[in-house]
């Protein structure tokens, strides 16, 4: 899989669902990617997440190329989520 391919494809997906990409980051050891989006308009939903990997899956074949893909968005980190769990449990 080239590299620019794979990018040039999420940039695609993410636009015609009116979100920009923050980050795509790659681990090469294992092949895996991490896509990060966000939209100005309103919050990031499922379908968003969902159109953009499912654009990499068409584009893709994961039998052939081997790879691992997560598409999510901006959100709060899992520290500050343990801690807004905490106070709703108390």
């Amino acid at each position: 899989m080239q590299r620019q391919e794979f990018d040039n494809v999420v940039l695609k997906a993410a636009r015609e669902r009116g979100c920009t990409v923050v980050a795509i980051d790659f681990n090469d050891d294992d092949n895996v990617f991490e896509v990060t989006i966000d939209k100005e308009s309103a919050p990031v939903d499922l379908e968003d997440c969902e159109y953009v990997h499912r654009a990499v899956l068409t584009a893709f074949d994961r039998n052939v190329e081997d790879y691992a893909l997560t598409v999510g968005s901006l959100g709060i980190g899992s520290e500050e989520a343990d801690e807004i769990l905490k106070t709703i449990q108390e």
